[in-house]
């Protein structure tokens, strides 16, 4: 017992002795705020043993890659800041794999952004810190550095505004052969202290790495300026890092690195130049970029040979442990698309788009969320779980709610947005898929603060929060007031959802006055048709009509009413399209709702260029929107919670519902990997006899409800527990 206290107290002692010698280092301090700066620190240091494990903290501004003793161990860590307005995120990494007895050395290369984004903050300076107690490595004026001349910045066009990335130009002719002059680092500031903040930890894993892939399979043509143009088709739309093989005869031919995607819709993106130097050289450009075809382009009276050309696919790291098919050749390659624009859109954040913003707007965050739960590997939760921290941690004084956050260059609020984020689609849904107590009540407090910034008129409706941009969807002739009304309706049922959870029940008679006062205003605009608001003078809004189905103002009275207009208007963009198809099958139409979809987002799914689906309903809509803006897989959700059924009715996938809605759908089989365990569930339906098969991981329970006209053969009892179960229905007669 005293030994092991003794060995506590030792432990503890040196991770406090070390915390206090670990500083901010960096290779030159009057770099402050210079754009695009790299850098390169190195230690040497002796080990009398080889240890178990080497936990390091490492935190830097802006990104870092770490090569011990010659092996890559961090491939782009760090993460934008920040988790607030002014702290700073570390990565823990065990360095032990990497270590051996004897002499061991670390390489540190440094990227720091040195210009705001819409995800991220600049602290001014670049800098790194590595704290290692367990083997006494830390970062200070012993560690050698310097500046690496050969990066620098690609002319213009440069990124947009939104983008705190740079396009990378490296000039291979600057590169010492000798490895540059190093000098010892500058000391800043201690752990938790200075431009950076304190420092938290990282709540998301590092990313997964997939490995170089090689190819020599290129198609060559000629640009109308004369280059030769290599085009390399991948085989998706993916975050990925170019490499490429060449033998130049000279020296100084400035080869182009780029994408499809160099130009996201209506902004310039990101794109690498290589200035290659005389001889064979390799070289990988580390700032990574998205697309379908990568491009590699230089003049044709160079004296150039590419031996191949590579790329480095990195991303979030979760499996895509889900599964889905069905019988509508279409459904299936919507859904592929649909997991595929999901993924790019997930690294440091959750994205709108991987190419022109890398924003993480609260309306593409709830759409994208409920993708994820019902296909990603349950890892992906930890992103939606930093989302909240972050929209709740850069909360205003006044309590407003905004986003996109991270960022230094945007503080607007989009009321809609903000009312989607915490309601039943947002924080509540959160809770319910994965049982995270502690982080609703981390956030209450948050919501309570904002829902109090929202007033109802004399009519008892809510009043319009202009904020710093009243967008409601894209589109044309959207009734604003009655679409923030519908999310102010949900903001309040998910208040006191988590007011209940969390202990806060004092709050929640208000939410529920409030809540009376604007359903019973909302159908005061009722005109016996549709909802209308009075000072609404536009076409009648699809989306206002969907609205009122999916936040239950509108009782089922009005639903005949509700879908002739539907089926008469297609305002809606593909954001608010979701909610939409959701409203047509709770009303019972499931059919009219495959129907608009397929004529809807037909185009995009059978587009042959890209792998991923628009932001618009064409290419460049809405003023040059993106070709991968994952809100459009919103139907990916429609399908697993109306016409498969399949929602959880407790926190955590505990108890789950499965209640499938008979469609043109008649066969299907789809695997969620839920946080209780991988659900499976497939059916075929051949117009009398439904069969299914359901399989049920241990500690779930699932309730069974027939389809609607159907009866249990043999009464089979609808209540599951674990195992495999097959079921059969019969239609009534």
């Amino acid at each position: 017992m005293r030994q092991a206290l003794l060995t506590l107290l030792f432990a503890v002692f040196t991770q406090m002795a070390s915390a206090q010698t670990a500083h901010w280092i960096t290779a030159d301090d009057l770099l402050r705020n210079q754009q695009n700066t790299w850098m390169e620190f190195r230690k040497d240091f002796t080990l009398k043993k080889k240890p178990k494990t080497a936990e390091a903290r490492i935190a830097a501004d802006s990104k870092y890659w770490l090569w011990v003793n010659g092996q890559l161990a961090v491939f782009e860590g760090g993460l934008k800041r920040g988790p607030n307005h002014t702290d700073t995120y570390y990565d823990v990494v065990d360095l032990a794999p990497y270590l051996r007895k004897g002499r061991n050395d670390v390489r540190l290369l440094l990227c720091y952004f040195g210009k705001p984004g819409f995800s991220h903050v600049s602290s001014g300076l670049a800098g790194v810190i590595v704290d290692a107690p367990a083997i006494r490595l830390v970062t200070d004026a012993s560690w050698q550095s310097q500046r690496l001349q050969a990066y620098q910045t690609c002319g213009e066009p440069y990124t947009n505004f939104r983008l705190a990335e740079s396009n990378i130009r490296y000039e291979a002719p600057l590169n010492s052969p000798q490895g540059g002059t190093y000098k010892p680092s500058i000391e800043i500031d201690a752990w938790g202290e200075g431009v950076w903040g304190k420092l938290v930890e990282r709540p998301i894993p590092q990313w997964k790495d997939y490995g170089m892939k090689i190819t020599s399979n290129y198609v060559t043509t000629e640009d109308e300026q004369g280059n030769r143009v290599l085009s390399v088709r991948l085989p998706y739309n993916m975050q990925m890092t170019p490499w490429i093989d060449v033998t130049d005869e000279s020296d100084g031919t400035c080869i182009r690195l780029e994408t499809d995607h160099v130009w996201g819709g209506s902004a310039e993106c990101v794109r690498a130049e290589y200035v290659t130097r005389r001889g064979r050289q390799q070289y990988e450009s580390l700032g990574w970029m998205n697309g379908d075809v990568l491009r590699i382009i230089y003049p044709k009276t160079a004296r150039l040979t590419v031996h191949g050309i590579g790329y480095r696919e990195t991303g979030y790291d979760c499996d895509f442990e889900g599964s889905f098919t069905c019988n509508d050749t279409t459904i299936n390659r919507f859904w592929q698309k649909a997991i595929r624009t999901l993924y790019v859109n997930m690294r440091d954040n959750y994205f709108d788009c991987p190419d022109r913003e890398r924003a993480q707007w609260w309306g593409d965050v709830t759409i994208l969320m409920g993708q994820s739960f019902y296909q990603l590997a349950p890892l992906a939760n930890l992103l939606m779980r930093k989302a909240i921290r972050e929209l709740v941690d850069w909360q205003k004084e006044d309590g407003t709610l905004f986003s996109p956050i991270p960022a230094e260059n945007w503080d607007k609020e989009l009321p809609a947005q903000s009312l989607t984020a915490i309601s039943t689609y947002g924080f509540w849904y959160y809770y319910m898929h994965t049982g995270d107590k502690e982080t609703m009540a981390y956030a209450y407090p948050a919501m309570r603060r904002y829902l109090a910034l929202w007033t109802l008129d004399d009519d008892g409706l809510t009043c319009e929060r202009q904020g710093g941009w009243p967008w409601g969807d894209w589109g044309t002739d959207v009734d604003m007031r009655l679409v923030l009304a519908a999310w102010h309706y949900l903001a309040l049922q998910s208040a006191i959802n988590v007011a209940g959870l969390t202990g806060h029940n004092a709050d929640i008679a208000d939410y529920e006055r409030q809540m009376q006062s604007i359903k019973k205003a909302f159908n005061r605009c009722w005109n016996g048709y549709a909802y209308r608001h009075p000072s609404y003078h536009g076409a009648t809004d699809d989306r206002v009509q969907a609205m009122a189905v999916v936040s239950g103002l509108a009782d089922s009275t009005k639903y005949d009413r509700i879908f002739e207009v539907i089926k008469t208007q297609e305002y809606a963009s593909p954001y608010m399209e979701k909610y939409v198809y959701e409203a047509l099958m709770r009303m019972g139409h499931a059919d009219y709702a495959l129907e608009r979809f397929k004529r809807r987002f037909g185009p995009m799914i059978a587009d042959p260029q890209h792998t991923t689906l628009y932001e618009g309903w064409q290419e460049g809509g809405y003023g040059g929107g993106s070709t991968n803006h994952a809100w459009s897989g919103g139907m990916l959700t429609d399908i697993c919670e109306q016409i498969l059924g399949i929602r959880p009715t407790a926190p955590g996938w505990k108890e789950v519902v499965i209640h499938p809605t008979v469609s043109p759908i008649t066969e299907a089989a789809i695997t969620i990997p839920t946080v209780a365990g991988p659900l499976s569930y497939s059916f075929k339906n051949d117009g009398t006899i439904y069969r299914t098969t359901v399989t049920v991981p241990k500690g779930m329970m699932v309730h069974f409800i027939a389809p609607d006209g159907y009866t249990p053969i043999n009464n089979r009892n609808g209540l599951l527990r674990a195992g495999t179960q097959e079921l059969e229905f019969i239609k009534h007669q």
